[in-house]
C-alpha cells in the first residue's frame, strides 16, 4: 500500500464529523461485527470471502509479490488459522479477488494489471476449500481468461453461489462493466469473458449475497448494490462503505445480514456494516428463501458513497485527486 495514499485517507477521516465511518473493534462482538487482520504476513489484503464450511472464518490473500498463498482468518480473534499453498500454478502475477462458489470451492482472480490493461490474458484459480484448517498444500485448477473487447485491469471476481458461473468487473475511473464467463470454465482452452452490463463505479471488489439475489460492488470511497436479475443488474441503492486506507475487499457474512469491508495495510481493520434494505431481524427470512427487494434509492454517483457529509467528501476527494490518483492508477 502506498503510504502517501494511506496518510491522505487518514486526514480525510479527520474531516468527517465525529469520526463516523471508522472501523469497529472486534471487541464489540463476534467476527461479523468486525476484526483486525493480525498476521504480519498479510500486508496487502486485496480480497475477502466468508467461509460457509467453517463458521467464523474469512479467506483473504495478498496483492502481488506474496506468492501462491491464501489465508484462513478466524474472525473472532483476527488470527490466521491456516495458510494454504497453491500447487500447480507457478508464480501468481497480481491476485486481486477471491470468491467461494457452490460446493465450497474457492476461486482466486489473478486479474490485476498494473500496466493499465496490457496483459493479453489473465488467470483464474480454483481449489477445494480444505475440510481441516491447517497449513497445507492444495492442488489447483488454472484457467486462462481473455476479454472479448481486449485487455482490462480488474480487481473484482465473483462466483454466483447457485449457478457457479464466474463474473469479473473491470476497474475504470468513470465506471466499468460486468463481464460474464462461460457457463463452465475450460481448463484446456481460453475462456472468453463478455461485457453484459455497465457498473457505475470505480470497482475494487464485489460480492454476491448468499442467496445470489444481490450484488454488492465497492470502490475506494463508496459502493453500490444491485438486484441481480439473472445478470440483468438493476441499481437498488448505495452502500455505507467505511473510509479505509486502500479498501479492496468486500464479503457478505454467511447469514447475509452484514457486509464486511477489508483494506490493504498491516494490521488492517475489517469493518462490518449492516446490509441495506433488510427487514428487522425478527421478521427477516433465511437468506436461502428470501424475497427481499432491498431498494434504497440514491443519486447516481460514481463513488457510490452514502455516509459522507457533502462538505467533507469534497475536501477529502479533492486532496486525493490532487495528490493520490496518479499512484492509484499504477497500483491495484
Amino acid at each position: 500500500m502506498r503510504r502517501s495514499f494511506a496518510v491522505l485517507a487518514v486526514l480525510a477521516g479527520v474531516l468527517l464529523a465525529g469520526g463516523r465511518g471508522l472501523p469497529a473493534s472486534a471487541a464489540d462482538g463476534d467476527g461479523d461485527q468486525g476484526f483486525t487482520l493480525k498476521d504480519p504476513r498479510i500486508t496487502e489484503s486485496s480480497g475477502l470471502a466468508a467461509s460457509r464450511l467453517h463458521p467464523g472464518v474469512y479467506w483473504t490473500h495478498n496483492d502481488s509479490g506474496d506468492g501462491p498463498y491464501v489465508y484462513a482468518v478466524d474472525s473472532r480473534t483476527g488470527r490466521t488459522v491456516a495458510r494454504i499453498t497453491l500447487r500447480g500454478i507457478g508464480s501468481p502475477r497480481d491476485v486481486e479477488a477471491i470468491s467461494i462458489g457452490p460446493d465450497n470451492e474457492i476461486y482466486l482472480g489473478d486479474i490485476g494489471d498494473n500496466l493499465g490493461g496490457k496483459w493479453p490474458y489473465v488467470w483464474i484459480y480454483r481449489l477445494p476449500e480444505p475440510k481441516e484448517l491447517k497449513d497445507q498444500t492444495v492442488n489447483v485448477a488454472q484457467y486462462v481468461v481473455k476479454y472479448a473487447n481486449g485487455p482490462r485491469d480488474a480487481e473484482s471476481l465473483i462466483v454466483h453461489p447457485k449457478t457457479g458461473r464466474v463474473y469479473i468487473i473491470d476497474k475504470k475511473e468513470d465506471g466499468g462493466h460486468l463481464y460474464e464467463g462461460p457457463a463452465t470454465l475450460s481448463g484446456s482452452g481460453t475462456n472468453i469473458f463478455k461485457p453484459i452490463a455497465p457498473v457505475d463505479l470505480w470497482a475494487t471488489d464485489a460480492a454476491f449475497s448468499p442467496d445470489g439475489r444481490q450484488l454488492a460492488v465497492r470502490g475506494y470511497f463508496g459502493g453500490i448494490y444491485y438486484d441481480w436479475n439473472g445478470g440483468r443488474i438493476k441499481r437498488a441503492g448505495q452502500l455505507d462503505v467505511p473510509l479505509q486506507g486502500q479498501g479492496e475487499g468486500v464479503s457478505y457474512s454467511v447469514d447475509g445480514t452484514k457486509l464486511l469491508y477489508s483494506s490493504e495495510g498491516a494490521d488492517s481493520e475489517v469493518v462490518a456494516k449492516e446490509v441495506p434494505g433488510l427487514p428487522p431481524a425478527s421478521k427477516m427470512p433465511s437468506a436461502s428463501g428470501s424475497s427481499r427487494s432491498r431498494r434504497l434509492r440514491g443519486s447516481r454517483d460514481v463513488w457510490g458513497g452514502g455516509s459522507l457529509k457533502a462538505g467533507a467528501l469534497i475536501v477529502a476527494a479533492g486532496a486525493v485527486v490532487l495528490f493520490g490518483v496518479r499512484q492509484l492508477r499504477r497500483r491495484g
